[in-house]
């Protein structure tokens, strides 16, 4: 046979594809960070993960037997491929949120179902020497448990963000979930001091633990409110990288071990940075009730102010300096595209127009970046709204297209508000705002925003896309 440094030739090769792979995860991770370089990141994480799938077809070996079963296996990767490929070209931009949280769960249940087959096929040797107390039954544990909570858990935001499952206000649960954790932890303790038992004996306290797990996972989300359906999916998505370096360590694979960890890292800073984002605690998040109430309740709501759509054009088309906030609103109206126009057509006639992306506008992280990407939106105008703050006295018109909770003044001025403390945008704060809105309803976290009753703020109502076109019209006969 063939070897390298005593290595069988396809045993080294493999290994090189893994580390290949891993560098590539962390190239294309680290380019996902800037709006300009996610494509071509995106796209190198693909290739690297691409490259470990057909180097483990062709090379990985156990027993010195190559892998069985290979038409099942690439039967069900083409199968997988076609389905992922078909959902991703038909998806909307607005059910990008659900998307992603429905993937993240896919990946949590493969986690778990990994562990679930590993777990009555430890080794025996293993068990006679160390029992059931080893970090090889820990790791099949860990993954059972953090892959099942993160498949349940994302299944019901995946609800949320469809607007298909509610926020039933269950305050209770905070101490079920707590206690139902706990008894997670106390079985899976259980499982482990069984001592030198045969595992396929104790396969069904496998089975249990998967029931409790998933339980846990619907209960543990159910509570939250879906204005925090951001920070969870993030929290989640994080247990599924945690979860999938559970399976690396089963397999001593370092591609999936790298894999996992980059996932459970980064979904845990992003996840920490919503928080701050929120001012809100990652415990508050999980525990703490999100919506309705407060917000001035004390405060005279006043008398709102309609504007038309030749005056909006107007003072649109006679300011220096515009700001347009994109919120979901956008996205429902599927807006972008008209947005951009009216936005060149404004640059045309010398008016500096610049975007404000609040960290958690929309339904998810960089929602409304990518959102905005897809209708061609220079990323040179797209500004935090940390940024865009400082400025905001300065700027004529500041232009609301369907955000809500992230331009509410509650968030500085009203401490018995849920959103009191959070960063906003601070629109109030410029010369004139225009607010495009559907309707009166409230924002994603239910309170309500008198922003729209400030004097300098007027209403455009109507579907977003159609007021932006009607104001194209008009700006162009100015």
């Amino acid at each position: 046979m063939t070897t390298i440094f005593n290595i069988p030739i396809g045993d080294s090769i493999l290994e090189i594809s893994y580390l290949i792979a891993s560098v590539l995860f962390i190239f294309g991770l680290k380019m996902l960070s800037h709006p300009e370089s996610a494509r071509k990141g995106n796209f190198l994480a693909a290739i690297g993960m691409g490259l470990a799938i057909v180097c483990t077809l062709l090379f990985h070996k156990k027993d010195g037997k190559p892998i069985e079963h290979m038409v099942l296996i690439l039967t069900a990767i083409a199968i997988g491929t076609a389905i992922g490929w078909w959902i991703a070209v038909k998806v909307k931009m607005t059910a990008m949120p659900q998307l992603v949280s429905f993937f993240n769960g896919m990946g949590g249940a493969a986690a778990a179902l990994i562990s679930l087959m590993e777990f009555p096929r430890m080794a025996p040797q293993l068990i006679a020497e160390h029992g059931m107390l080893n970090g090889h039954a820990l790791a099949i544990l860990l993954g059972l448990v953090i892959g099942s909570v993160s498949f349940a858990g994302s299944m019901i935001a995946f609800g949320k963000l469809a607007e298909k499952i509610g926020d039933p206000k269950m305050k209770f649960m905070r101490v079920v979930n707590l206690l139902f954790l706990a008894g997670i932890l106390i079985f899976v303790v259980v499982i482990l001091l069984q001592g030198n038992v045969d595992p396929k004996d104790i396969s069904w306290m496998a089975y249990i633990l998967l029931g409790m797990s998933l339980i846990y996972g619907i209960t543990f989300v159910i509570p939250i409110g879906g204005a925090d359906m951001p920070v969870v999916i993030s929290l989640l998505n994080s247990f599924t990288g945690v979860a999938a370096a559970m399976g690396g360590f089963l397999y001593n694979n370092q591609v999936m071990l790298t894999g996992g960890i980059l996932v459970g890292s980064a979904g845990t800073i992003l996840t920490v940075l919503m928080c701050k984002a929120m001012n809100r605690s990652l415990l508050n998040v999980i525990i703490g009730a999100f919506g309705g109430g407060g917000a001035g309740l004390d405060k005279e709501a006043g008398s709102m102010k309609e504007i038309g759509v030749s005056d909006a054009a107007v003072l649109l088309s006679y300011s220096q300096k515009v700001v347009i906030v994109p919120g979901y609103g956008l996205a429902v109206a599927q807006a972008q595209h008209i947005c951009h126009e009216m936005e060149k057509l404004l640059d045309e006639k010398g008016v500096n127009v610049r975007y404000a992306i609040h960290p958690v506008a929309g339904r998810m992280p960089g929602h409304m970046n990518v959102l905005l990407a897809e209708a061609d939106v220079s990323y040179d105008k797209l500004h935090e709204s940390d940024e865009i703050n400082d400025d905001m006295r300065n700027v004529d018109v500041v232009v609301v297209i369907g955000a809500n909770d992230v331009v509410n003044p509650a968030a500085v001025d009203d401490p018995s508000s849920p959103i009191y403390g959070m960063p906003v945008v601070r629109v109030w704060e410029a010369k004139s705002v225009i607010v495009m809105k559907r309707g009166m309803g409230k924002g994603y976290a239910a309170i309500e925003n008198f922003l729209f009753f400030n004097t300098n703020t007027r209403m455009l109502f109507g579907n977003a896309k159609d007021s932006i076109q009607k104001l194209i019209g008009e700006i162009k006969n100015l």
